[in-house]
């Protein structure tokens, strides 16, 4: 018995020396130096070295995202994903083969503001590789065998997503919450706005916003910045800047005067997923640290007050979670769930209950230093691969904050009060004129939901927008 209560003693000691390494290692945390430089057609450059590994990860970001497509729902998504399609110099082939030769992994991506690449390769391959990724964003040739097949890709998986409400329901909460706004398009597309793109159209949305004004590329590795910063200049001094136009030129407006709720009726379905939410603030605000605080309290961990009522002593759901979806011009408040068909009404009420909590239950001190650290303790593990470095580097170009952001963070989690605590949730965390999206069987849980607000009914066999 004595050997094991040792044993005991041992472990716990060490896990006390580990959480004070991890906590000496957090205070310490700063952003490595980097390097940030504009060539002459407007395309911002970061550079940071990082010798720990013999590779390199690169980032690019372009102002070319859903918000663009217009009446084209789904363009700048496909785009994106076509980028790989063939280039003026490489088949698409050749840039699978060449990435797969050499161990190096890339992707690319539409989302809701802006598209990317994103890629890891070895030293040694940077000269072979590099000038296939600035083909990708600056010569992409959407051959048009390839395209076909990107197109019945892309439609097949439209069809199929519906049958997971989980993977549509924000682009029902996108398309509710900021109705006309250019935040309100579908970022997939919809079947029926998909089916009649044609490869000319992705060349035409690639020549008008694939544009190095207003785009960034962030390479975080083994390399010396000089040398690298001159292979910059060559493989992207070309990239021809053109007018191009504007569409974030205004800040959504937000329809949250009164209680509404959007139903999506799925027949077979045995769960209601759930949307619950309102305004929330762009990435830049300055009470973003505050923010992460008190939502790490309410929603934003497995300890959290919704997932501990919702999950832990009520078993009505696998889990609960808030989130705040910070945009570049506005965003949403989010509450997220899942539950059984005959337990949607206690997850609702459960759910209602621990909001009022949150306004009028005051956080205490010890519930606030327990989130402190634990967003402390998380933080730099975020921060240390070199995939991460660049997309942070990427991130906060989109966003515009800097690394005060990085180097900061620990003082301004800590400075983060009880006043203040209260202060932010009676101004970012309201419980009245709550928005709901519910994606269930209409028949079983409509009469619940009318009990939160208007009810709008949608089936989800239809396009998402149609109805609404």
């Amino acid at each position: 018995m004595r050997k094991y209560q040792c044993l005991i003693i041992a472990v716990a000691a060490f896990a006390f020396v580990s959480f004070s390494v991890k906590a000496q290692n957090a205070a310490k945390y700063q952003l490595p130096k980097y390097a940030k430089f504009q060539l002459a057609n407007g395309l911002t450059v970061y550079l940071m070295e990082k010798h720990t590994v013999p590779v390199i990860s690169v980032s690019a970001i372009i102002p070319a995202g859903a918000v663009d497509d217009g009446s084209n729902a789904g363009l700048a998504s496909l785009t994106a994903e076509c980028l790989t399609c063939g280039t003026k110099d490489y088949t698409k082939k050749q840039i699978e083969e060449a990435f797969d030769f050499a161990g190096a992994d890339y992707n690319t991506y539409g989302s809701k503001e802006f598209s990317g690449l994103s890629a890891r390769l070895a030293v040694k391959d940077e000269d072979k590789l590099l000038p296939i990724i600035k083909e990708m964003l600056v010569d992409a040739a959407f051959n048009d065998s390839d395209f076909i097949k990107e197109k019945r890709r892309t439609l097949a998986n439209l069809d199929q997503a519906k049958e997971s409400p989980g993977q549509v329901i924000t682009l029902y909460w996108d398309k509710f919450f900021y109705g006309n706004h250019a935040y309100g398009n579908v970022e997939s597309g919809t079947v029926s706005s998909v089916t009649p793109i044609t490869s000319v159209d992705l060349k035409i949305f690639y020549k008008t916003y694939y544009n190095p004004q207003g785009s960034a590329i962030a390479l975080v590795g083994d390399f010396n910045t000089a040398d690298m910063k001159k292979k910059m200049e060559t493989l992207f001094g070309d990239w021809t800047k053109t007018n191009m136009p504007s569409t974030l030129t205004s800040n959504p407006t937000y329809n949250i005067n009164i209680a509404r709720v959007l139903l999506v009726n799925k027949d077979d379905a045995k769960e209601t997923t759930l949307l619950i939410g309102t305004k929330g603030v762009a990435r830049n605000n300055p009470d973003y640290i505050p923010l992460q605080v008190v939502n790490t309290i309410f929603g934003g961990r497995f300890t959290s007050w919704l997932n501990e009522e919702l999950r832990v002593k009520s078993g009505l759901t696998y889990g609960a979670s808030s989130y705040f979806d910070y945009k570049k011009n506005g965003g949403a408040f989010l509450i997220s769930t899942h539950t059984a068909n005959q337990t949607t009404a206690p997850t609702l009420e459960k759910t209602m209950e621990v909001v009022n909590r949150l306004q009028t239950l005051p956080i205490d001190d010890t519930t606030l230093m327990s989130a402190k650290n634990y967003m402390i303790g998380l933080f730099p593990p975020r921060f240390q691969s070199s995939n991460q470095l660049a997309g942070l580097l990427t991130g906060m170009f989109w966003y515009g904050y800097d690394e005060s952001y990085i180097n900061n963070f620990e003082a301004n989690v800590n400075a983060v009060t009880v006043a203040k605590a209260e202060d932010i949730i009676h101004k970012y965390f309201p419980k009245d004129n709550l928005q709901f999206v519910l994606i269930g069987k209409s028949s079983d849980i409509k009469n619940i939901a009318a009990k939160y607000g208007a009810v709008t009914e949608v089936q989800i066999k239809d396009d998402i927008g149609k109805g609404f």
